[in-house]
């Protein structure tokens, strides 16, 4: 088949999909394809220590439709430059840079921002430990119960590919477990689950008075009286209603690549720039529409309220998040123009994104040193209206009576649990009324539903350490 006709079935097979699109936007779809495998292969071989043939097999299975194309995708990793580069077809080229200490940046011919880091200031963790230096293993038959259905595999796809679980109760880990190659300091993508960070650093900048919720965000670009736009306020970003017109980022599959969400991601050099350059496909305030260009904007507020660089970022988030919650194994990736990927690339481990968690558990507080404004975590878990899947203000909520909120309810969730997420099976569960907190990485589909385990795990976890059970079990 000749390079022209694999290049028409792809597009074919993707309009197939039902998704509108044009000739323009079908053309980026092998730079998309490529820039996101490119940028997953380079984060988690260089920063994570896994096998290239292992991520690439692991991400790509659990994206819907890939395989119409992962045949005819080549990747190579050179480990003495640090460097990935994709190719589909020959035509979509993408090629990733690993950068010590700010992991992977997608190259687009242009000289990379702010290679320089800031000094590492050793500082005291305000947050009480929460484990040892060994894997803590269950803390009861039910929790161990808990964890073996978390990692078994269903006979046949779609399967789960469990990577890490970590349980905190009251404060302490009372079970954890990894999959081989990974362990208690392998930092792992969170892809969305980025974003509950970066709603935290805006939550810290409220606490600081550089910003208010209410306030029109101040983004010069939008600066002119007569720009709609001008009336977008750091709520709407946060909860997704600020009404750019850059499509929809709910979904990891091929047909996606057609969203300018993700022209903006996979082949922008300034992704911040070119989400604020979109006008708006309804009134701020008014639709719920969930996509990363939100989140690159926040992340652009950080970035300006640090300083303007992204060791200026680095040192911040040290500053005032890492350090005090003892995250040591955290690793903040950007743009090539210096601004963090605030949607979807920070990489923690399984325990620091936990720790996470612990922060929100204990509204905003690491220690006796408040990190977060005074009720920022029962802000975070406020349902916004009409947004279907159950969201927050940074956060997954079973808060409110939404469809998403409803099902996972349905599904044995507590009611007051809210969460971080991220696509093909990332999430930080906080529940308030059990005292706990589950972190589970994976490379898992996000259809159906349950592919992932987690509604089981959940469930499991909640029964293993209620009173009753800990009784039962002598702990």
């Amino acid at each position: 088949m000749t390079r022209k006709k694999l290049i028409l079935t792809l597009v074919a097979t993707t309009a197939l999909s039902g998704i509108a699109f044009s000739a323009a936007r079908a053309r980026d779809v092998p730079r998309v394809a490529t820039g996101f495998v490119a940028n997953v292969i380079c984060s988690e071989t260089f920063v994570s220590g896994l096998s290239p043939a292992r991520v690439f097999s692991e991400t790509t299975e659990a994206m819907p439709g890939t395989g119409l194309i992962t045949w005819a995708m080549d990747y190579q990793v050179d480990r003495t430059r640090k460097d990935v580069t994709v190719t589909l077809f020959g035509v979509g080229r993408s090629h990733a840079v690993y950068r010590e200490g700010l992991g992977c940046t997608l190259d687009h011919g242009e000289t990379l921002a702010d290679a320089a880091l800031p000094p590492e200031k050793p500082q005291a963790a305000s947050l009480p430990e929460i484990a040892g230096s060994a894997i803590v293993a269950p803390q009861s038959p039910q929790l161990a119960m808990a964890l073996d259905r978390a990692f078994a595999e269903p006979a046949e796809p779609p399967f789960r590919r469990t990577r890490a679980v970590v349980v905190i109760k009251d404060g302490r880990v009372v079970a954890e477990r990894y999959a081989d190659g990974i362990g208690i300091d392998t930092p792992l993508l969170g892809f969305s689950a980025t974003k509950s960070v970066i709603s935290a650093l805006i939550g810290i900048l409220v606490r600081e008075g550089k910003l208010t919720r209410d306030q029109p965000v101040p983004i010069a670009a939008w600066q002119r009286q007569d720009d709609p736009r001008h009336a977008i306020t750091v709520d709407q970003l946060l909860r997704h209603t600020a009404g750019l017109a850059l499509g929809s980022s709910l979904q990891a599959s091929l047909a996606s690549a057609l969203e300018p969400v993700n022209r903006m991601k996979f082949m922008e050099r300034d992704m911040a720039a070119f989400a604020e350059s979109f006008p708006l496909e309804s009134a701020p305030g008014r639709v719920w529409n969930y996509h990363d260009g939100n989140y690159l904007v926040l992340a652009h507020l950080i970035r300006n309220a640090a300083g303007g660089h992204a060791a200026d970022v680095l040192r911040f988030a040290r500053q005032e998040l890492f350090g005090p919650l003892g995250m040591r194994n955290v690793v903040m990736q950007f743009d090539a123009s210096g601004t963090p990927e605030g949607s979807s690339q920070m990489m923690a481990s399984a325990r620091d994104w936990a720790r996470l968690g612990l922060l929100y558990l204990n509204d905003g507080m690491a220690g006796g040193r408040r990190i977060l404004p005074e009720g920022w975590a029962a802000y975070s878990a406020s349902a916004t209206p009409n947004a279907w899947v159950g969201y927050g203000a940074g956060f997954w909520t079973n808060l409110g009576d939404s469809f998403g909120a409803n099902y996972r309810i349905a599904h044995g969730w507590p009611r007051d649990a809210y969460f971080a997420k991220g696509t093909i099976g990332q999430y930080v569960i906080i529940v308030p009324s059990e005292r706990l907190v589950i972190a589970r990485l994976g490379r898992s589909p996000n259809s159906p539903p349950d592919a992932d385990g987690v509604f089981g795990l959940v469930r499991d976890v909640v029964a293993a350490t209620s009173g009753k059970a800990k009784l039962a079990g002598g702990n």
